[in-house]
């Protein structure tokens, strides 16, 4: 028997809802490629959940003068809901809130430092000098030091780069503007560097964009950086023991996630991390769905960290990435109000036709414009299709369905996803009718089979 493909749908930031640009990238495509292998008989395993543990969340929370646990609370039951309308499936949902997470979380961790895999050393951070917060993450704005770009302490959004406040060109307080100021703290860190051989056997085999290709030629020709694992901040899990007073790096709790999860379901009973690496002899590979402002942790970070607790074979098999997608020629904007929330959107329109328009102006290679009438149009167009319903006047020749049916399906393999291309590929089987029995439709209007989710 084959092994299993993990297929990791990304955690959405529980600092808002989610609107249809989200959908349209990493969400509706992760639960598409994951149906259509399951009707090719593939053994996979989907990785969803929350992520809670971003001082995004934190920060969002102190610009509403809320609760931060009630914002929480509230944004999760909305993307939960947005998931359960989109159809979106899993197989494990990474759940931060849940106890038996963040012990295992802790736990892992401690192993790794232990080990030496991830060493405390001391480093030198940055403070703000007139509010005092630890600058990362969203705390710290500033230039990216690989293309220029605005960018905050996470990564750059034009290139992917990752950008430490120690990395920013004229970096700043996002919260009040103040200066950085150098400080010395004692931090686990994992020495990237050490894992580069490693790394780019990973990037070798991995079915990977020219983006991403062109991103990681920046690594290639320069050092990784030592990377810290946790931080001594004021929002996430907190450690405890030797690392008292720290918090869990958000990006590392989701790397080691990725080893949590698919050992929850393959084995069980593993609670140590070479018990959950062991699970990993059942797995083939991994595929990421994200964007391409988190390309330095897809392809360095995640596949470092498994590295580092024992996975010792390259398992990234490939990552499908979006660019962004604008909403009538704009980004989409929480500030400006400027956003079709994708809960409310779908609870009024017809699931199957958001999710088969959503594919079909992907933005996969460029960034496209999500606009009413275009949407409309396209609904008013597949509606009869849908009902097996031919258009007037003379349409394709029978003859050519089972080539645009084969061509649909091949489009939703992992390799080359391309869901635009199967939507496209599709409505031209329709109309030389073809019926509406086609897994590719299937997988892409969300029908069965249908994973039975839990309610996040």
């Amino acid at each position: 028997m084959t092994g299993v493909t993990v297929i990791v749908i990304p955690q959405p930031t529980v600092n808002g809802p989610l609107h249809i640009g989200h959908l349209s990238g990493p969400y509706l495509a992760a639960d598409i490629a994951a149906r259509a292998a399951k009707f090719r008989g593939e053994r996979v395993l989907t990785l969803a959940g929350i992520d809670v543990h971003p001082n995004f969340v934190h920060l969002k929370a102190e610009f509403l003068g809320v609760d931060p646990v009630e914002m929480v609370a509230k944004f999760r039951g909305q993307i939960a809901t947005a998931f359960d309308l989109a159809g979106i499936g899993y197989d494990v949902f990474l759940d931060p809130q849940d106890p038996h997470f963040e012990r295992a979380m802790l736990g892992m961790l401690a192993e790794l430092v232990a080990r030496g895999a991830a060493p405390v050393r001391e480093i030198t951070m940055h403070e703000c000098a007139d509010c005092g917060r630890t600058l990362h993450h969203a705390y710290v704005v500033g230039k990216c030091p690989i293309c220029g770009s605005g960018a905050n302490g996470l990564s750059c959004e034009p290139c992917g780069g990752f950008t430490s406040a120690e990395l920013l060109v004229d970096p700043s307080c996002a919260w009040c503007g103040g200066s950085p100021r150098p400080i010395g703290v004692r931090v686990p860190v994992l020495p990237l560097e050490d894992y580069r051989a490693h790394l780019v056997a990973e990037w070798q085999l991995a079915d990977l964009p020219p983006r991403i290709r062109g991103f990681l030629a920046h690594y290639l020709d320069n050092p990784l950086p030592d990377y810290p694992v946790a931080y001594p901040t004021n929002w996430g899990i907190e450690c405890d023991g030797e690392l008292s007073g720290l918090r869990l790096d958000f990006p590392t709790e989701l790397g080691l996630s990725y080893l949590y999860g698919p050992a929850k379901a393959l084995r069980p009973d593993a609670d140590t991390l070479d018990g959950r690496v062991a699970a990993f002899e059942d797995v083939d590979g991994i595929w990421h769905f994200n964007g391409i402002d988190n390309a330095f942790y897809f392809t360095v970070l995640y596949p470092a960290i498994l590295a580092a607790a024992g996975v010792g074979r390259p398992l990234l098999r490939g990552a499908t990435v979006n660019e962004l997608y604008l909403l009538e020629g704009q980004k989409f904007s929480t500030s400006r109000n400027h956003a079709l929330w994708a809960d409310e959107f779908l609870a009024t329109e017809d699931p199957e036709l958001v999710r088969l328009y959503l594919s079909f102006d992907r933005p996969d290679r460029y960034e496209s414009d999500f606009t009413r009438e275009s949407y409309l149009a396209f609904c008013d167009y597949i509606r009869p299709l849908l009902r097996g319903e031919l258009p007037p006047g003379p349409g394709r020749p029978a003859v050519l369905a089972p080539a645009e049916l084969e061509r649909a399906e091949r489009a939703l393999q992992l390799a080359g996803f391309d869901s635009a291309l199967a939507v496209r590929c599709l409505l031209g089987a329709l109309t030389a009718g073809a019926g509406t029995n086609s897994p590719a439709l299937a997988a892409l209007a969300g029908r069965q089979p249908d994973p039975a989710p839990a309610s996040p």
